[in-house]
């Protein structure tokens, strides 16, 4: 039982050849006396046709939809009026047919997928896997994850594994846990990164690293978001920051253009956290459109207006011409992104009308000046403590992008740097001050001295986002490698000598014996392929992923076990009502 090819690899080298085809039955009509099939694979679909005279047609009359087939017959050219290009231009006119498996009728129809509710589609994923749809992108995913083995491999780094059962440690998400039974009370943790063992990697002198590495994550969900998710880790020794970003830069051009055929430009913009905050309201801003910030907080500073005469920031937003049912949406937005409101105005002629335009006269012409707001279009405010501002007119800009395909005419894929973040922030629910991204991210040489100071919120890190069409798809920093500096990071976020040793002693024992300077990054490979594929959610890039509320509907997981497996591991669980 051998196929000649796949069927999308039949070309005009088999043009009126005998083919042996196998897969799916896509779809089957009669007509006419003849039975017409659409046989698919991963590859392809193609057409046979099945005459009524042939020995194959009393067994291809018992095919239906996902029957599995064997089909053999002769490759050739349909009628010219008939061609529709490529594939579409052949059919196979069948001499053997043979039924490999039957099916039943499936619960929803294969072309249709897109539009069968998405739980249904994961209970049976099986199914909706055969789609073309999906089969295109875990085909793009496999090519991607081909084209950075093959570069990495050329820039001499070394794929090695990490464990998947270690040590619980705080890395900004809730860990899931393992029970031991040989060690009763004791727990593994899945790892949420591979983060320590690879700069644990770097000191044992293996200088350049890389796996795709499997991280669970307890956290809440979201569309670019799985409990379970794929990362491609990376870590260099001997490097300062510019090293580590044009390797990463040379091999996002590599993935692009041997994956999708598409040249990025390089080297990628750089910009600073501030600015992606101060002029986009995001840390991860899309830049296939502009539309930033306008900054009026001098403007209005000390006015008439009082809601933004002492705000310490006003921010504004051009936008198009809007309804005030579309206002009303995008304030529903400020408001849910910790706006107080949204002030408006709308340009007309040399000044404004509605929203706070009586509030804006003395300042109308400089207001025009500032903004270059077109005629008829509308000026979006937010006011207040500077990060809220920011953060909830970042959410209205994303929503406008949305509202009028602001994307459109721009790049494709726009890819930054967004640097410089904070390295410490401030957690208000505890009083205490945090790290941004994970504490072994190393500040900038000449900020060391501000840990434990009132001024160790100025501190900047070394670290770097990497941000495609909005999605933070790789996030890295240079590392510390000096034992000093790190027992100076775990003191300002508040772990006393005790409690660093409990929960890192085996990696601060490790920098004592001679680590490189070193730095690393992670993508999110899921989220990479995700943006890379077009799909709205990294479920349509995984072959068998979690709902949005972390179940797996086809394998019924999570579920309960029984009592001796609990019992045998000292596990006891207590209600929910008790839980909460």
């Amino acid at each position: 039982m051998k196929r000649t090819a796949l069927i999308g690899h039949l070309n005009t080298e088999h043009e009126n050849q005998i083919v042996t085809l196998q897969g799916w039955v896509n779809r089957r009509r009669d007509l006419g006396g003849l039975i017409f099939l659409e046989l698919r694979d991963r590859s392809g679909i193609i057409q046979v046709q099945v005459e009524p005279e042939s020995a194959a047609f009393a067994e291809a009359d018992q095919l239906r939809a996902e029957y599995v087939a064997e089909i053999e017959g002769q490759f050739q050219l349909r009628p010219e009026s008939q061609r529709k290009g490529g594939l579409a231009d052949y059919e196979v006119i069948a001499s053997r047919v043979k039924v490999l498996n039957t099916a039943k009728t499936p619960p929803f129809e294969l072309d249709k997928g897109e539009s069968v509710a998405e739980d249904i589609r994961l209970k049976y994923r099986y199914l909706d896997l055969r789609r073309p749809e999906m089969q295109r992108a875990l085909m793009l995913r496999s090519r991607a994850v081909a084209a950075i083995t093959e570069f990495l491999d050329t820039e001499g780094f070394i794929q090695v594994e990490t464990p998947m059962l270690t040590k619980s440690t705080p890395e900004g998400a809730r860990d899931f846990l393992v029970p031991s039974r040989l060690n009763p009370g004791e727990f593994y943790a899945l790892p949420q990164s591979p983060q320590l063992f690879k700069q644990l990697l770097m000191i044992a002198g293996y200088d350049r690293y890389y796996q795709l590495a499997r991280c669970f994550r307890d956290e809440d969900l979201r569309a670019d978001r799985q409990p379970d998710f794929t990362q491609l880790d990376m870590e260099m020794s001997f490097v300062e920051q510019d090293d580590v970003l044009e390797v990463q830069e040379r091999l996002m051009a590599h993935v692009f253009k041997k994956v999708l055929n598409v040249e990025l430009p390089l080297p990628f913009p750089r910009i600073s956290y501030f600015d992606a905050m101060d002029r986009y309201g995001s840390d991860k801003p899309d830049l296939r459109f502009d539309s930033a910030f306008v900054d009026v907080t001098e403007l209005f500073r000390g006015g008439e207006f009082k809601a933004f005469a002492s705000a310490q920031a006003v921010k504004v937003l051009v936008a198009p011409e809007l309804s005030r049912k579309q206002i009303d949406e995008l304030e529903r937005v400020a408001k849910q992104n910790g706006a107080g409101g949204l002030a408006w105005l709308k340009r007309d002629g040399e000044g404004f009308s509605g929203g706070i335009s009586k509030f804006v006269g003395s300042v109308a012409a400089q207001l025009l000046e500032q903004t270059g707001v077109p005629q008829g279009a509308t000026l979006l405010f937010a006011a207040g403590e500077w990060k809220k501002a920011v953060t909830a007119l970042g959410a209205v800009r994303l929503a406008l992008r949305d509202l009028f395909d602001l994307t459109t005419g721009g790049p494709q894929f726009h890819i930054s740097w967004v640097m410089d973040f904070p390295q410490l922030e401030y957690d208000e629910d505890r009083a205490a001050w945090t790290y941004m991204h994970h504490p072994f991210t190393a500040p900038h040489p000449e900020d060391v001295a501000l840990f434990g100071t009132e001024r160790q919120g100025e501190i900047r890190a070394q670290a770097y986002d990497l941000v495609l069409n909005g999605f933070e798809v790789g996030g890295g920093s240079i590392r510390i490698h000096s034992p000093e500096v790190q027992t100076r990071m775990f003191a300002a976020i508040g772990f006393t000598e005790e409690q660093a040793r409990e929960k890192f002693g085996f990696f601060m024992d490790a920098l004592e014996y001679g680590t490189p300077p070193h730095g690393g990054i992670a993508w999110g490979f899921d989220r990479l392929i995700m943006v890379m594929s077009g799909a709205a959610s990294i479920r349509e890039v995984i072959a068998f992923p979690k709902n949005n509320r972390g179940a797996d509907l086809m394998a019924l997981a999570p579920s309960p076990v029984e009592a001796p497996q609990l019992a045998e591991l000292g596990v006891a669980t207590l209600p929910a009502v008790e839980r909460a």
